[in-house]
């Protein structure tokens, strides 16, 4: 019932969208003023007179509170839109740039190379005063980890603003000295969206549990030990196989935006401090272990007054050091999304590429740990499908709603957008918590163990020229 509602009201506001010209930059400020017009629209048809008397209280509360409230409300509004306003300067002069990484034929390297990486340059928090904030417009910087298959061919690529390009470059090179980094136009401009003939379906992916409960990792899969290549299992090789395995006509643009995570509040243009993930972590172990989070001692005393200290069986112990691992490394907020196009004969694929795009995310989840699911996509919710379905429009509807849903996701994936406007947590709550170790488990340059023959390759090894070699 719920994505019932959600799809009527995306309808409702959809018009009043299109009519004011405004992008949709947060769904729960649409759905509330969708919800306050369609309220006003039944209290006028069916209950004037049950509300009378409260209506005119109400009025006459504005009235005698004018004075502080007007200016306090005009502020509210004002602020954000100075935000977007100085915020789209600071974007425009900024600009970004694409980077395509080149693998070499052999990769003698553990996710851990990666994770080194996440944790020496995906850090920088942005603006730290308020000057930077409400005059220059400067927030932390993002970045965009992005995998992409142009009919099975597939790429690896790295979006980030020029000036942070030399950071990524050094550091990469630190951690895979064989790796060919170059500049590479976009290829979501190059693909635009529209054309008849061509289908195309996005999706979010989301985490199965709270932030905290972190997903299985690198370090599960036993990657961070020293063993032979041949017995190695890496569990981005699923989704590679399945990259490698689209069709001609097919593509997949799969894209991770990462930032690092910090406690934000005025200076950064919030006007409320949000909760810090770790503190939902710390409540999470303390309830495992049945202990006081101050003492750190048992809760449950015996009769003499000890503690008394808890059984706890192998799966919790697993839990309680997966999650103190993860509170002491760098955290980063995230969010994925994918893209899938089709057109010509390769539409005949849709219905077998579409749950394998979903099924290559499976292999991070655990039962009792955290895992990544099916979030919001480009098509109306099966139930509205039902309800759709007795008028006998529901072809049409879900077509006109695929269009608008498809345009709005790939143009937020073309921009990049997510952590600010114009598609500011576009159809999702908020972002993901992940650390370096986790994001290195889902993005990273695969070794030997992953035999993909269509992923990008540099065309030789690079190696040192031999030290006698005459001048």
């Amino acid at each position: 019932m719920k994505e019932v509602v959600s799809d009527f009201f995306n309808a409702f506001g959809g018009l009043l969208t299109y009519l004011f010209k405004k992008d949709k930059e947060s769904p729960w400020r649409a759905y509330f003023f969708r919800a306050s017009a369609l309220g006003f629209f039944i209290y006028a048809q069916f209950f004037p007179n049950v509300f009378a008397p409260l209506f005119l209280v109400s009025i006459a509360w504005v009235r005698e509170l004018a004075p502080l409230s007007v200016p306090l409300l005009l502020l509210y509004i004002f602020v954000p839109l100075w935000l977007r306003y100085v915020r789209a300067n600071f974007f425009e002069k900024t600009g970004y740039v694409l980077l395509e990484i080149k693998l070499p034929r052999e990769i003698m390297r553990s996710p851990k190379a990666m994770e080194l990486f996440f944790s020496s340059t995906v850090w920088s928090k942005g603006s730290v005063t308020f000057v930077d904030t409400y005059w220059d417009g400067k927030v932390g910087p993002w970045y965009s980890f992005e995998i992409a298959s142009f009919g099975g061919e597939v790429h690896f690529f790295i979006w980030v603003w020029p000036k942070l390009r030399k950071i990524v470059e050094t550091q990469i090179y630190a951690q895979y000295p064989t790796v060919e980094i170059n500049e590479a136009s976009d290829y979501a401009a190059r693909y635009p969206y529209g054309p008849e003939g061509r289908f195309m379906w996005g999706t979010y992916v989301k985490l199965s549990k709270p932030d905290p409960y972190p997903i299985k990792t690198y370090i599960d899969y036993g990657l961070d030990k020293e063993e032979e290549e041949e017995i190695k299992v890496d569990p981005i090789t699923p989704m590679l196989e399945f990259l490698g395995g689209l069709k001609k006509g097919e593509q997949c643009w799969i894209q991770i935006l990462a930032q690092a995570h910090q406690d934000r509040g005025l200076v950064h243009g919030h006007l409320f401090k949000r909760s810090d993930w770790k503190e939902e972590a710390q409540k999470i172990v303390n309830e495992i272990l049945k202990r006081d989070p101050k003492t750190k001692s048992s809760r449950q005393q015996s009769e003499a007054g000890f503690p008394i200290i808890p059984t706890l069986t192998a799966t919790e112990k697993d839990q309680v050091d997966a999650i103190e691992r993860s509170l002491n490394k760098p955290a980063y907020e995230c969010m994925i999304r994918a893209l899938y196009f089709a057109e010509g004969e390769a539409q005949s694929e849709i219905g077998k590429s579409i749950p394998a795009l979903v099924g290559a995310f499976r292999q991070y989840s655990a039962n009792y740990f955290n895992g990544f699911r099916l979030g919001w996509f480009t098509d109306l919710a099966d139930e509205t499908k039902d309800i759709v379905w007795f008028t006998g429009m529901r072809e049409k509807m879900v077509s006109i709603f695929q269009k608008i849903y498809g345009k709005q996701m790939y143009d937020a994936y073309r921009r990049r957008s997510f952590f600010h406007y114009p598609y500011r947590f576009f159809h999702v709550e908020k972002p993901f918590i992940l650390t370096a170790e986790e994001l290195a488990t889902i993005y990273h340059f695969p070794g030997k163990v992953a035999s993909t023959p269509t992923i990008g390759r540099a065309p030789s090894r690079k190696a040192e020229p031999p030290p006698n070699l005459p001048i």
